[in-house]
């Protein structure tokens, strides 16, 4: 069980249970201890014991203690490790402590070595010097952490696992790189081969080109030749063809001709068509039937016999007409029938005879030989008579047709004639064509082989020239790739010391700041390098970033946003470079947007906590995808402790989260982000990380303010600047990128590479590229020389503005409430510069900026500021400005602020300490303050005026002094007056910066609200007495946010209210309302999700939705629970009552207007009360800055106080005709501002001052408030302002009554408190120093037996009761202190043999014990003293000496009981108990009624010393001082104190008891009697002393008497 699993302390009861009884009451429920006793029962038997259930489960449970192994692993880093031994003992008294301390040397040399001997890489001679190295880095870095943290406060811690780390690391690392640099070597040496081989290609080249070219000149020639022939072809073939073509017209027109006439004749045949079908339709309707029916008529009609005799006329053969047409002769005919119709149907139609023709014609013109007719006779003869009569017809037609057919046939033969000529023609042609391409075809060949040929020789002269063009493009590179290889092979030689300081850098150098890496790199590690015995070679000025990155990457970075300065270059090398999870400390969150911007939507972002995100977490580690944490606290969620130890499981592809083992993706990454501004990070968190310091640096801020100003004085010289620097990183990656694809194409260019022209093309456009970047950087150099000159003049407003930033930041020091965010103050750097007075002329312009931007960072910063810390701020702003100016010498500031004194010297003036002294002496050996002492011990008389004046710091410093400068006059102040140092910073600061940084007037809350907004709540900072809500709800009210408005939300928190709050917020967030969540310190567990809450409406609220939040700041540091990111981006307003008469009566007056001084019908009156009781007002409220001198008890007067007596002072005056003074003094001194007061003195002392500042005088001429301030007559409300800005003296305690005395002691505090602060707030610079003090626990044992050596033994208080006769008040007083002192020596000897012990080891350490340590370690009482003693400011030292003191006057008294000549009252554990014996001794005595009785004290002119016997009656007491005033022996009365004189002694007094009604208490001042300057509880008595003055001047004063100072 690790630190890390112990999520909370309870879980240690448990543990603590287990370890001392072996079980955990509880653990099993019922059922389950039954079947446990049951399981062991037997073997309880077996063993011979009685099987009771008792013995079952003992013997159960010795054996479980016997089995299970517990190992816890706490670290002892803190106080937590000591805190739970004493709490849970068991886990010390029952465990087996194996403390592991640090490795030594040896251990981590040996363990490195071991590793290195696995490194191939590496040569045997070296490695033992490298593991000396690592080790020497391991403890190097060691003992700069210690030194960080003394001076920087950061927390950084190296382990074991961080020195493992840095040897895998540096494995890796060799290993990569060694590849690395091979495949570069190997690209180049590729390319330079390639280069070389081309160079002798060459000539090898140019030969081959001159055979070429020989046989191209013969191939020209047979081409040439060979040209004319097909020349000559080529022309007969031409001439044929125009032959062929007028033939072809001809038989063209031949066709064309034919074609007209062969359509006549078919158009005219085709009208012969009809007819012929007509005969052929005849001829089918005969056939051998009807014609032998035909043929056996015997006489057949005449129409019969006509038609058989036209059908031989017809066919008569030859046109021989037959005689014979008879019947007969037709039968005879057709005597065969089918031979008959044969005829018929063959009959030449178209060759019928003429002679035929004539004859048909009396058969035809007959009337009756119509086939119609003939049908009626016979079927077959009608047939036969349509045949002849369409015979007939058709020959008609045919005979006309006959005549164009000849023509046709003529026109046939002559087309065929002409169409042979032609084709004899063509195949003449064809036999030319074959020829003339069998010749062409020979000429191509010829032509490309000479083409071919002029080809190979273009190719081989344009190789050559490529291969020129390539050796002399790549000349350059030649050489520089020669060099780069030589360059690599040398760092091939130093690659291992190379790698080993890189590595150490990410390992190690990453939570650093930049003086501090500097340091370790070059003024310890590389020197350590060289004086080893064998030495690693390194390369002599190694950058870290030229091994780990380039130019191209960092550009790329600086594209995406990140700081251009070297630390963030560093840090961002470190991330992208180091294995473990890099956790990156990021408070401005530059970090953080660098990663969010380079990432984008590859990244998961994650917060510990919120909804869902393990499942987040889980879902990317399987998917192996980058995952960022943000805004981790200082402790993780021990859920995430193996993924943040990489604790993979089941061969590296699982790791557990919780109880789920989740797939692990080797490309998993995981960014872890605090925006913590120094968190404490366990060790064993820090071994699992690097961490990584993204802390905003001042040069990296100054250049981004440079780039801000600029943009908003010079936009287009900031826009050109950004276009430039984004072109300037675009021509780095480009160069980068063209330089690589040049070298990948020249080594992947195979064999002959030459003849590829792309290649060689590219590579020229690559060089002509380049070429053209190159001529634009250098452009872009001269612009960028231009624009960053004229940008250099708004530098000295940057670089103001970034000092005030880490001024700002740093004032958390002083307290954890100062948290500011950069984002918040760049938004007031914006605005300062919007608000900067405009100018024409540059530099006054620069001047209005400087200031405007000081005074608005000045102003937002000091309104969060307690009143307490606003000059540290102010003086720390000027020092720094006059630093960075070099106005002002740092060691005269160093002595200022640390203030060196000479110790044991002797001031040889009776005006200055010896402390004082020293500080002049110290002074004096700087050149500039020379004899500085001799001047001060010359000129006593001078110097002592001037030491002693009442404002040092306005007066004119004695001699040739007073030329010295201001800061100078600083130091010589700081050594005389330091209680003058707060005055005189404040005018150093107004004499510097101005008199507005000065100024007590805070802001008005409406300008403040202005500045507010959704994203940026208001926090108010609570002091007591001041209620600074009401001016919220006034501006509320102004522009319509009231509760009745339900737009204005007021939670007080505490009690269950986190809900309300919670609802309100949302509401408020959507609908644009106002929320006032007020206390929010009683809610500490719920401030993280206030935290979340608002960033979650920081963005996307209504843009009226507004928070205004409050708390009040934890008592110290350590008790500090508002989150910083509330505080950060929140405007802090400190709603403190101010210091100084100055502010608080301008603040007092703030509170009314011009209308309320009109309100009163008796105004003069009403505006002389009212100023006096602003003044009063002043007066009460700052008077407690003077501590118990001012007030005995702290109250809370507030506004309200004030506004409610000026109401009742109005509706006095207005109710009554004459003032009525006292009541008015009454009503304000008893109930509205008495209604604070508790303690009766402070009551007296605020009815005084009501007594002196109102009463009827005040309207009689010149009344006075204080010492050169007159109350002001009749003025109006600005006049009054104006009045108090004139008239009113400079700050000192005569404006309170009280002597400039009293405030020495407070200004001394404040001063060295003010100087201690700024100390601390100053860069630290100092080293490990050696020796010095022994341990803190030799220390203590040394003082703690000194202690029990000195203290005598207790009083026997028997013994003593013994000796005493009579037991008078004062022996019972003795007796009582004896009791007193024997309880309070007791305990001190009881606790310090007990501490003694626990030294020894010999009793544990207790946390009471531990406490009384510290207190002897720190030289102050242990509480347990204190309870038992007596009230004391004195530290332990003075204390102690102090007791013995009092216990030899104790046992002087105790000798004899006789009372001591003179008493020491302060002596007594209880001064009372002895005044009140006086009274009763002296009652007794004269048997006087001892509640009638008082005390009468005369003070004598005589020192103790002058005593020797006490006197008859009362007592003589010493060891009393004044403060406020002085005793004058000689006059008997009070006095006013000499300045610096703060407690002067008094004489002897003379204390006797008198009756009441016998004292004198006239021109006395009742003077309170206290035991320490803590005056309030420790009251004892009052005095009633002498005084001419008018007592009320020394109530004012505060004048006191005390036991002890």
């Amino acid at each position: 069980m690790t630190d890390a699993q112990v999520a909370d302390e309870q879980f240690l009861v448990l543990v603590n249970d287990f370890l001392a009884s072996g079980e955990i009451p509880d653990l099993f429920p019922d059922d389950e201890v039954e079947n446990i006793i049951n399981s062991v029962r037997n073997e309880v038997k077996g063993r011979g014991l009685v099987d009771s259930r008792e013995t079952c489960w003992k013997f159960f449970i010795e054996r479980v203690r016997r089995q299970l192994k517990v190992v816890l692993c706490f670290s002892p880093v803190g106080s937590k490790l000591r805190v739970r031994s004493r709490r849970f003992p068991a886990i010390v008294s029952c465990t087996a402590i194996d403390w592991f301390q640090e490795w030594p040397q040896e251990a981590l040399e040996s363990v490195s070595l071991r590793f290195l001997q696995e490194t191939e890489t590496v040569e045997d001679s070296v490695k033992d010097s490298i593991s000396k190295f690592m080790a020497y880095v391991h403890t190097s870095v060691n003992e700069i952490s210690r030194l960080y943290l003394s001076n920087e406060r950061r927390y950084n811690y190296t382990t074991p696992k961080s020195f493992l780390e840095q040897i895998k690391l540096y494995q890796n690392l060799l290993l990569k790189k060694g590849k690395d640099l091979k495949a570069k070597m190997e690209r180049l040496e590729n390319g330079l081969e390639k280069l070389k081989s081309t160079s002798a290609q060459v000539d090898e080249l140019k030969a081959r080109l001159a055979a070429q070219e020989v046989e191209l000149k013969q191939k020209n020639e047979d081409a040439d030749k060979l040209i004319r022939v097909v020349g000559v072809e080529t022309e007969k073939v031409s001439r044929e063809k125009a032959i062929a073509d007028e033939e072809e017209q001809k038989v063209a027109l031949i066709t064309q001709e034919v074609e007209q006439k062969q359509k006549d004749c078919e158009e005219d045949l085709a009208k012969a068509e009809p007819a012929l079908e007509a005969a052929q339709a005849a001829l089918n309707t005969l056939n051998k039937k009807n014609l032998t029916e035909l043929r056996s008529f015997g006489s057949p009609p005449s129409a019969v016999s006509n038609v058989t005799a036209a059908v031989m006329v017809l066919m008569a053969p030859g046109g021989k007409i037959p005689k014979d047409r008879s019947w007969k002769a037709a039968k005879a005919a057709m005597a065969r029938v089918d031979g008959f119709l044969d005829s018929l149907i063959k009959f030449d139609k178209e060759n019928i005879h003429e002679n035929c023709l004539k004859a048909l014609q009396p058969y035809l013109q007959d009337p009756k030989f119509k086939p119609e007719f003939v049908t009626t006779k016979s079927l077959a003869a009608a047939g036969l008579c349509s045949w002849v009569v369409n015979m007939v017809r058709f020959h008609a037609v045919f005979c006309e047709v006959q005549p164009k057919r000849q023509a046709l046939s003529r026109a046939n033969t002559e087309l065929a004639a002409a169409q042979d000529k032609l084709a004899s023609i063509k195949a003449k042609i064809a036999r030319l064509n074959e020829n003339l391409r069998k010749l062409t075809a020979k000429f191509e060949k010829a032509t490309s082989d000479k083409l071919k040929c002029q080809q190979e020789a273009e190719a081989t002269a344009c190789t050559i020239a490529l291969a020129n063009r390539l050796v002399g493009g790549l000349a350059s590179e030649n050489v520089r790739w020669a060099e780069a290889v030589k360059n690599f092979k040398q760092q091939q030689s130093t690659l291992c010391g190379d790698v080993l300081l890189i590595t150490a850098f990410i390992s190690y150098l990453g939570y650093f700041t930049k003086k501090y890496r500097q340091e370790l790199l070059d003024g310890i590690w590389k020197p350590y390098l060289h004086q080893l015995k064998v030495p690693i070679p390194v390369t002599p000025s190694l950058d870290p970033l030229t091994m780990l990155t380039d130019d191209a990457d960092v550009a790329a970075w600086q594209n995406e946003g990140l700081p251009a300065d070297r630390m963030s270059t560093e840090n961002a090398t470190i991330l992208t470079n180091c294995e473990r999870w890099p956790l990156m400390v990021d408070p401005q969150l530059q970090g953080i947007k660098w990663i969010k911007t380079k990432y984008g939507e590859d990244l998961r972002v994650i917060r510990i906590g919120q909804k869902g995100y393990l499942d987040t977490m889980e879902r990317a580690l399987a998917a192996g995808e980058l995952v960022l944490i943000e805004n981790l606290e200082e402790s993780m969620d021990p859920v995430l402790g193996p993924l943040l130890g990489r604790e993979t499981i089941k061969k590296g592809r699982y790791i557990k989260i919780g109880d789920k083992e989740c797939d692990f993706n080797p490309a998993f990454r995981l960014i872890l982000h605090t925006k913590l501004a120094n968190p404490h990070f366990q060790p064993e968190l820090q071994a699992q990380c690097t961490l990584i310091n993204f802390t905003v640096t001042r040069d990296g801020l100054e250049d981004q303010l440079l780039a801000a100003v600029v943009n908003m004085e010079r936009p287009d010289l900031e826009e050109l600047k950004s276009n430039l620097t984004k072109q300037q990183n675009g021509f780095k990656i480009t160069l980068k990128t063209l330089e690589d694809n040049l070298l990948s194409r020249l080594s992947s260019a195979s064999g002959n590479f030459l003849g590829d022209t792309a290649l060689v093309e590219n590579l020229e456009i690559t060089k002509q590229t380049a070429a053209e970047i190159e001529e634009k950087v250098q452009e872009s150099k001269v612009t960028e020389t231009k624009i960053n000159e004229a940008r250099e003049h708004y530098r000295p407003a940057a670089a103001r503005a970034s000092l005030l930033y880490f001024i700002m930041s740093d004032l958390h020091a002083i307290h954890p409430m100062y948290q500011f965010s950069l984002k918040a103050f760049s938004v007031v750097f914006h605005k300062a510069i919007e608000r900067a007075p405009p100018d024409e002329s540059l530099p006054q312009r620069l001047l209005n900026l400087i200031d405007s931007i000081t005074f608005s960072v000045f102003q937002y910063t000091t309104r969060g500021l307690f009143e307490c810390d606003k000059l540290t701020y102010t003086a720390q702003v000027t020092f720094q400005i006059l630093l960075m100016s070099k106005e002002i010498n740092i060691v005269e500031l160093d002595f200022l602020l640390r203030y060196p004194a000479q110790t044991r010297v002797t001031s040889p003036v009776e005006f200055l300490s010896n402390h004082s002294w020293g500080g002049i002496k110290a002074l004096s050996s700087m050149e500039e303050f020379r004899n500085l002492d001799r001047d001060i011990e010359g000129s006593a008389k001078r110097w002592k005026k001037f030491v002693e004046s009442e404002c040092p710091e306005k007066e004119k410093f004695p001699q040739e002094w007073k030329n010295k400068s201001a800061l100078q006059r600083l130091c010589i102040l700081r050594a005389v007056r330091p209680d003058r140092m707060s005055y005189a910073v404040r005018d150093f600061v107004e004499e510097k910066l101005g008199s507005k940084y000065v100024a007590g007037r805070s802001l008005d809350f409406a300008t403040t609200f202005e500045e507010s907004g959704p994203a940026t709540p208001v926090f108010f900072i609570l002091s007591p007495g001041v209620d600074p809500l009401k001016d919220v709800e006034k501006q509320g009210k102004k522009l319509g946010y009231t509760f009745n408005n339900r737009n204005f939300h007021n939670v007080s928190l505490g009690q269950g209210q986190e809900v309300v709050a919670e609802q309100a917020l949302d509401l408020a967030a959507k609908e644009g309302h106002w929320v006032i969540l007020q206390n929010i310190h009683l809610v500490a567990k719920w401030l993280s999700s206030l935290e979340k809450k608002l960033e979650q409406h920081s963005e996307g609220s209504h843009q009226d939705f507004r928070v205004f939040i409050s708390a009040e700041p934890a008592p110290s540091p350590e008790s500090h629970i508002i989150p910083q990111g509330i505080l950060e981006n929140s405007i802090k307003i400190t709603s403190e009552a101010p210091t100084g008469m100055h502010a608080n009566l301008h603040k007092a007056l703030d509170n009314f207007n011009q209308d309320t001084l009109e309100m009163c019908t008796r105004e003069n009156e009403f505006k002389s009360i009212l100023f006096a009781l602003c003044y009063f007002h002043a007066a009460v409220a700052e008077r407690r800055k003077f501590g118990p001198q001012g007030w005995n008890r702290s109250y809370p007067f507030n506004t309200g106080d004030l506004t409610i007596s000026v109401n009742v002072l109005y509706n006095y005056l207005e109710a009554s005709t004459k003032v009525p003074y006292d009541d008015l003094r009454y009503l304000f001194g008893e109930i509205m501002y008495g209604g604070h007061i508790t303690d009766d003195w402070d009551r007296r002392l605020c009815k005084t001052y009501l007594e002196e500042f109102i009463k009827p005088e005040m309207l009689e001429g010149e009344f006075l408030l204080a010492p050169g301030f007159p109350l002001p007559g009749n003025l109006d409300y600005n006049g009054y302002h104006q009045y108090i800005d004139d008239a009113l003296p400079p700050e000192s305690p005569y404006l309170y009554g009280l002597h400039p005395n009293a405030e020495i002691g407070f200004l001394t505090q404040t001063s060295e408190k003010l100087f201690r602060t700024m100390l601390e707030m100053q860069p630290r610079d100092t080293s490990v120093g050696e020796g010095g003090v022994g341990t803190r626990d030799e220390t203590v044992k040394a003082l703690l037996e000194e202690m029990l050596e000195k203290l005598m033994d207790e009083f026997n208080i028997t013994e003593l009761m013994a000796k005493v006769e009579e037991r008078t008040p004062y022996a019972v007083v003795a007796f009582q202190e004896c009791e007193r002192m024997n309880i309070l020596t007791s305990e001190i000897k009881r606790s310090l043999k007990e501490l003694d012990l626990g030294l020894k080891g010999e009793l544990t350490m207790t946390s009471d014990m531990e406490n009384l340590q510290n207190a002897l370690f720190l030289d102050t009482v242990p509480e347990s003293w204190i309870k038992r003693a007596y009230p004391s400011t004195a530290s332990l030292g003075t204390w102690f000496a102090d007791l013995l003191t009092r216990i030899k006057e104790l046992e002087a008294w105790t000798g004899d009981f006789s009372l001591p000549s003179t008493v020491w009252l302060a002596g007594f554990f209880n001064p009372q108990s002895f005044l009140t014996a006086i009274m009763q001794s002296t009652a007794r005595k004269n048997k006087w009624p001892l509640d009638k009785m008082t005390l009468q004290c005369d003070v004598t002119k005589k020192n103790r010393e002058d005593f020797a016997s006490p006197p008859r009656e009362g007592a003589y007491v010493h060891g009393l001082f004044m403060e406020g005033a002085r005793w004058d022996a000689q006059a008997g009365i009070i006095a006013e104190a000499r300045l610096k004189e703060l407690t002067p002694a008094m004489p002897v007094i003379f204390i006797k008891a008198i009756p009441a009604d016998k004292q004198d208490i006239r021109s006395t001042y009742r003077c309170p009697v206290y035991k320490t300057r803590q005056r309030g509880p420790t009251y004892v008595w009052t005095f009633n002393l002498k005084t001419r003055e008018n007592p009320s001047k020394w109530v004012l004063a505060g004048v006191a008497l005390l036991l002890q100072i």
